[in-house]
């Protein structure tokens, strides 16, 4: 009782709320900033904890961690662009701001989060005691199964289309397989490039894969991203849908949880995995991927849980379960805390105050949603091309902080070319992002059960249980696919499709590039070349078969399906998605020769006066303001932009690079 009482009062002190409060402040900037999250958030704030007292950092770090998944919603669903732990809510979060219920989306979002947040702090307040039985219990077996199990939910992200479903995911673990073998430290797929050598950066794929193509779209349509400005009429509605779906809130926290406190599986796949049960335990998903607002409480609500159990095994075993988790402990070390016993025994005080503010920045985090909901849901009535150079400059901006090389830059405009063909040719995303993440978790995992456990892992009643739910898992998305009618091969952006070549040759250049990954790699040693051979050959064999059902399958219409001849007329005035590609190159060509913070400059105005005329005072207006926040990032944040040629030959100032 004296630990609970000393714990209440630091908690409840003036100086921790507030320290709590800069915390939650700072993690709703930082996640609103499309790409970002925990992890670029607590690098930001190292700096500052050190030499802080004890609590006070606690109550930063916290309320940092505790807004990030819930701040990042904003990106996710009124731009199109997946957030740093809200991926998985762009599937229908989007679609519904698109439909003119952004205010819906985002209090359904806040609500799910409010809840999986502070049910993340009651299962580590539940673990203080139970911590060590709990996690041993799971062991690497274990763990392998989770991502069988996570990867056996890509059928039902992908309705009829399961053979496209599969190759996507396979795609995507061919894509996790770049960079360092975990067996052997070789490396593969690099291109004798340093850049190449830890892999594709998440962020920078995810901005390729989902967002660049959004923004393609939106422009291409040259219209607002919703239909009307009647977006505070649902917000009330948002909450009533999370109370409705109260069991589906607990199931998808539990499981977020779950994957929170299993250092390895990956805290980023809780929202994909929960994307995937809430589509498997629906009766109707004629909705999902169109708007259905089951897709935005599900994942939001997980990945809001995952904070919860990401702390677990930092706290009590100094073991990180994620990115952030890992420069948490590096923060625990400059303000002189010991992870580990200690934190049930000695700074038992402390284990309880951060615990609690997990769930107080939370509940602050979603109030400060809330309030802001309103204003900015209603960046969705604004003309789309007015806010599209800026989204380019921001995402640009943000894959560019992943590495912090110009690798970010070439593989973010390689990925949204691949991306953009991806969409026009109803291949799911979703199931190549699924694929990427657990790819690495995946093989690794693989090596580790074999070399210690065999198959003997398999006689565990854990590992029973999980394997149980793999086949269950695996007959449902068989289940979805028979009940579903067969895709159709037209166009999935509704562009003219006058024969089949198109898409074929798209699926035929899949096949040859996964065949030349094999060769590729031949000479490598057997544990380097065994994992991504095994992927491309199944890769292959899955494209054949998309190539045999898109040569002979039944087409609905040779040219536009059920399209009526209005739209044929809309789609035909559309502008090329090769022009916007254009811009993109062209935004790249200026940050090499000017820099970023010019270069952004000269694109902001050049697009907005070719795309959106005159008045050129507007225009100027907005360029004016796009130099202004990067360089206030620029010396808030100490943030490195990519330097040009012209500003380090004359020497410019850091900001103007």
């Amino acid at each position: 009782m004296e630990v609970i009482v000393q714990s209440l009062g630091e908690l409840l002190s003036l100086h921790h709320l507030a320290y709590l409060l800069i915390g939650v402040g700072m993690g709703m900037v930082v996640g609103v900033l499309p790409g970002m999250g925990g992890v670029a958030g607590m690098a930001l704030l190292l700096p500052f904890v050190y030499g802080m007292e004890q609590t006070s950092a606690l109550a930063l770090m916290i309320g940092m961690l505790a807004t990030t998944a819930t701040g990042d919603t904003f990106p996710s669903i009124l731009m199109g662009i997946p957030g740093g732990s809200s991926s998985a809510t762009v599937l229908d979060g989007f679609p519904l701001a698109r439909q003119g219920h952004a205010a819906r989306a985002l209090s359904a979002s806040f609500s799910a989060s409010l809840i999986g947040g502070l049910f993340g702090a009651v299962v580590l307040t539940g673990c203080v005691f139970i911590a060590k039985p709990l996690i041993l219990g799971v062991g690497m077996g274990e763990q392998l199964l989770l991502i069988l199990l996570a990867l056996s939910m890509v059928g039902s992200l992908t309705g009829a289309s399961l053979f496209k479903g599969l190759a996507a995911c396979s795609v995507g673990l061919l894509l996790g397989s770049i960079g360092s073998a975990p067996a052997t430290g070789e490396l593969r797929y690099t291109f004798s490039t340093v850049y190449l050598s830890d892999g594709i950066p998440l962020v920078v794929l995810a901005l390729g894969i989902f967002a660049f193509p959004e923004i393609v779209d939106l422009m291409r349509q040259r219209s607002t991203i919703a239909k009307d400005a009647r977006l505070g009429s649902g917000f009330m509605e948002g909450i009533f849908d999370t109370i409705r779906n109260w069991w589906l809130v607990l199931r998808v926290s539990v499981l977020g949880a779950i994957v929170g406190i299993l250092p390895g599986v990956g805290a980023s796949t809780a929202d994909w995995l929960a994307y995937g049960h809430v589509v498997q335990s629906s009766r109707d998903r004629s909705k999902f991927g169109k708007g259905d607002i089951r897709g935005v409480i599900a994942p939001e609500a997980a990945n809001n849980a995952v904070r919860g159990g990401d702390l677990v095994p930092t706290l009590f075993f100094g073991i990180p379960g994620s990115g952030s988790m890992a420069l948490l402990l590096g923060a625990f070390i400059l303000i002189g805390l010991e992870p580990g016993a200690r934190m049930v025994g000695a700074d038992l005080h402390l284990t309880f105050v951060i615990i609690w503010s997990l769930a107080l920045g939370n509940v602050f985090a979603g109030i400060l949603c809330v309030m802001l909901a309103g204003p900015i849901a209603r960046l969705t009535v604004i003309r789309y091309a007015l806010m599209a150079p800026l989204i380019v400059v921001v995402m640009v901006f943000t894959a560019y902080q992943a590495t912090k090389s110009w690798g970010d830059i070439v593989t973010l405009l390689t990925l949204t070319v691949f991306g953009c063909y991806m969409k026009r040719f109803d291949w799911p995303r979703p199931a190549l992002v699924v694929g990427f993440v657990l790819s690495r978790p995946l093989e690794a995992n693989i090596y580790q059960t074999a070399q210690v456990y065999g198959l003997s892992f398999l006689e565990r009643p854990q590992s029973i249980a999980i394997a149980l739910m793999v086949l269950a898992s695996l007959a449902v998305g068989i289940r979805i696919m028979m009940k579903s009618s067969p895709d159709d091969p037209a166009d999935a952006e509704g562009d003219a499709v006058t024969s089949r070549v198109p898409q074929i040759a798209f699926s035929a250049a899949l096949a040859l590039v996964t065949l030349w990954a094999l060769f590729a790699i031949r000479d490598k040693s057997y544990l380097t070349y065994l994992y991504p051979a095994s992927v491309g050959v199944i890769t292959i064999i899955l494209t054949g078969m998309v190539i045999a059902h898109q040569a002979f399958a039944p087409l609905a219409n040779p040219v536009l399906g059920d399209i009526d001849q209005t739209n044929r007329t809309v789609f035909s005035e559309r502008p090329s998605k090769y022009v916007y590609f254009a811009w993109f190159a062209l935004f790249a060509g200026l940050i090499y020769v000017l820099g970023f913070t010019l270069a952004s400059a000269v694109f902001v105005f050049a697009f907005l006066y070719v795309e959106c005329g005159r008045p050129l005072r507007r225009n100027a207006i907005i360029t004016l303001c796009t130099i202004l926040t990067l360089a206030v990032l620029a010396y808030v944040l100490y943030l490195d932009y990519p330097e040009g040629l012209i500003p380090l030959w004359l020497d410019f100032p850091d900001w103007l690079m």
